[in-house]
């Protein structure tokens, strides 16, 4: 983190030529020892910092849409006049340098300070206090933008984990991998809620909601009062019920104490027996390998991951793993577990002094279903991401929301998703009446192949493929009776990009 940037391109301080920079078009370059991205839109031309601040996303590789770039990697996007992260998985702005025209060349000149800040619409007067069950990705987003939106009262979010809301794609990723630091998996820190008068109760269980005293009671029996509430409890792994499925050495992976003990049981384990290809699953065997663990996948399908991303681009997953040292025991089911084996149906014992279960999840909803809330396979809410119950709002992994896209109500569990609603639904608390519209994506890595997927297909009947999956670069459309449903690319960040604009032009408004 402390080398010294790679620059490339021109010396954008002494000067490049206007001409050479057509509208529309980006270039990389540098200043002060600073990589630099210009981009030019008619007569104006920003200067801004090349690299997504979320994973550090290459932006001149992304995509120039009105006055705003997208990161190719996981499609943050941020205003080139401020340099404003508008939409997550990037929280942090980019930095902006002034630029001067002269002679019929662009100038990059000093860095700005400060980000110009936005006008702010008015907040309502009766609310003053704002609690956020949950403390994942919609929680802490929701917090965030009520703050950055001009919300100045009270606002608590109850958070059931130990520790300050997360980067959990990382856990079963690079961090467990052990090539990410643990301090690159808080989103935020401590000093960050405090700085912003965010009261975050870690630790902190929610037993009931009282809609009409419009109180939250605690799991100790303290009692908080809310104007508006914004559950945000995400999703819990499910348990597998087999034998032994309780004993020490059997983990699941959700929090970052999770994934900490999975990271400790390595250091001594030499077999891993990981029971589910879901892509959790995958992405602990590949983690669990880059440890030099003997990894076993067993799972009941054929083709891993067949069900999302059909056969074709599960074949190619299963692939990778196995050329990776993954050993797959699939149209296969987990009886029992002791001490050292796992068995199987077929009565055969693999040997695993570490198992990872990984068979799903499923939504938190004890409080919804208490609370009175409409249920739909998830809590159901309207365009605006509100309940049943006016000023109370969900986000993420628990909400079913009327998708505009697929013109169904859907239910997602994606990280960059419950960000981007979290937001939303701070917005439509604050008044604003902000439909939820994003296309849903998601993005898993295995070892060093990204999947990149835009949309929701639940059923097709038809997919298409450019190029080949073997070759890992491919676009995969997916369509039901000719209506494009999602698009997942391999090695073509930016066709996924504009599958996502394609989706939004697309769509009625």
């Amino acid at each position: 983190m402390s080398d010294a940037p790679k620059l490339a391109g021109p010396d954008l301080a002494t000067g490049t030529a206007l001409a050479t920079l057509a509208d529309g078009a980006m270039l990389l370059g540098h200043a002060q020892g600073e990589p630099v991205l210009i981009a030019r839109r008619g007569d104006r031309v920003f200067a801004v910092g090349s690299t997504c601040t979320h994973y550090g996303g290459p932006l001149v590789q992304g995509l120039f849409i009105g006055e705003t770039v997208r990161c190719p990697w996981h499609h943050a996007c941020f205003d080139l006049r401020s340099g404003e992260a508008l939409r997550p998985p990037a929280l942090n702005p980019i930095p902006c340098w002034r630029v001067e025209i002269s002679g019929g060349n662009v100038y990059v000149r000093e860095r700005l300070a400060t980000v110009p800040q936005r006008e702010h619409a008015t907040v309502p007067s009766h609310l003053k206090s704002v609690v956020i069950i949950g403390g994942g990705a919609a929680a802490n987003a929701a917090a965030e933008t009520l703050r950055n939106e001009g919300y100045a009262d009270r606002l608590t979010i109850l958070s059931a984990d130990a520790d300050v809301p997360c980067d959990r794609p990382n856990l079963s990723k690079d961090y467990l991998a052990g090539t990410a630091p643990e301090e690159w998996v808080p989103l935020r820190s401590v000093d960050f809620y405090r700085d912003r008068k965010i009261d975050l109760r870690l630790g902190t269980r929610a037993a009931s909601i009282d809609v009409h005293k419009r109180q939250v009671v605690l799991a100790d029996g303290a009692q908080l009062s809310f104007d508006a509430l914004l559950l945000a409890t995400g999703a819990a792994p499910v348990r597998l019920s087999v034998p032994g499925s309780d004993l020490p050495h059997v983990h699941y992976l959700r929090t970052l104490a999770d994934s900490r003990k999975i990271i400790e049981a390595a250091k001594s384990a030499q077999r891993a027996v990981v029971v589910g290809a879901s892509f959790i699953g995958l992405e602990v065997a590949a983690s669990l390998r880059a440890r030099n663990l003997e990894v076993h996948v067993v799972a009941p399908e054929k083709v891993p991951m067949e069900r999302v991303l059909g056969r074709e681009i599960g074949e190619l997953v299963r692939a990778i793993h196995e050329e990776h040292g993954v050993r797959f025991r699939l149209g296969a089911t987990a009886t029992s577990i002791d001490r050292a084996f796992v068995t199987l149906q077929s009565g055969e014992r693999l040997a695993g002094d570490c198992v990872i279960i990984g068979v799903g999840v499923k939504p938190e909803l004890d409080l919804a279903e208490k609370a009175g809330l409409a249920l739909d396979r998830g809590i159901a809410v309207n365009g605006y991401l509100e309940t049943s119950v006016s000023g109370i709002f969900a986000a993420g992994d628990v909400a079913r929301w009327p998708d505009p896209h697929s013109g169904q109500k859907i239910r997602v569990e994606h990280w960059v998703v419950a960000e981007r609603q979290g937001q939303t639904a701070a917005r439509n608390i604050l008044g604003r009446r902000e439909r939820f519209d994003a296309v849903p994506f998601f993005w898993s890595m295995h070892y060093d192949m990204p999947i990149l997927y835009v949309g929701h297909a639940e059923r097709w009947n038809e997919i298409d493929i450019d190029g080949r999956t073997s070759d890992k670069n491919c676009r995969v459309t997916y369509r039901h009776d000719g209506r494009i449903l999602a698009v997942a690319t391999i090695g073509r960040d930016l066709e996924c990009l504009k599958a996502e604009l394609a989706f939004e032009q697309s769509t009625p408004r």
